[in-house]
């Protein structure tokens, strides 16, 4: 079974100069805690729930700062064509619950999560990467 077998089709981007609120709002009405950050035809991010709660208001920042303050740059995706065992143990090691997914011309086609997997292949198949996001790791300043 293939990503492109289990993801979220329906793909939403948001600005990395919109702003926190409209985010938290674009969420609520979506009834997600993830979306895709794009600018210029790119991915350049993504933003959580998450992101909005411990990067930016406990960090002191409104609701009106912008996405690209609290959005995490560095996006892991997979591709659609991948098979699910394989992203599912990726997803785990890297302590992600969603992954952008992009075809092989690296646009965003869809986003896959541990529930999708769950629910589509089967609580097993996404079981060690639930343990695997689960855990705490010790952050490379205490190390």
């Amino acid at each position: 079974m293939q990503v492109s077998d289990v993801m979220t089709p329906t793909v939403h981007y948001v600005h990395p100069e919109q702003t926190l609120r409209e985010i938290a709002i674009f969420m609520a009405e979506l009834d997600v805690g993830a979306l895709p950050v794009g600018e210029k035809n790119r991915l350049v991010g993504m933003i959580t729930d998450r992101d909005i709660v411990i990067r930016g208001l406990a960090e002191g920042l409104d609701a009106d700062a912008k996405v690209r303050d609290v959005m995490t740059p560095d996006v892991k995706y997979c591709y659609l064509d991948e098979k699910i065992d394989h992203v599912a143990h990726n997803m785990g090691e890297i302590q992600v619950r969603r992954l952008p997914v992009m075809n092989r011309d690296k646009r965003l086609v869809g986003i896959v999560s541990l529930g999708d997997i769950a629910t589509k292949r089967g609580p097993e198949a996404a079981g060690d990467a639930i343990q695997h996001v689960s855990e705490r790791r010790e952050s490379k300043a205490a190390a």
